[in-house]
């Protein structure tokens, strides 16, 4: 693992997704393994930081969605 500014090392931590159920997982981790490599990529600046935000953001709403699947589903 590469060394990352404060501010980047801060945001990937909120890509883990160990913790959440299989079908989750499915949807959550391809966007952990973009984040960590843009961030192995890019200089550890505030572009950088603010594009992880971004990317954060849109995983989580993928993430949602996929709870919003499961629900309907009747899991």
């Amino acid at each position: 693992m590469t060394d990352h500014h404060p501010a980047i090392a801060a945001v990937l931590r909120h890509f883990d997704w160990q913790h959440l159920p299989p079908d989750l997982q499915a949807v959550s981790r391809p966007l952990c393994d973009l984040a960590h490599e843009m961030a192995n990529r890019l200089p550890g600046d505030p572009e950088t930081t603010a594009g992880l935000r971004k990317l954060l953001e849109a995983k989580d709403a993928f993430v949602r969605a996929a709870v919003v699947r499961r629900q309907a589903s009747g899991r």
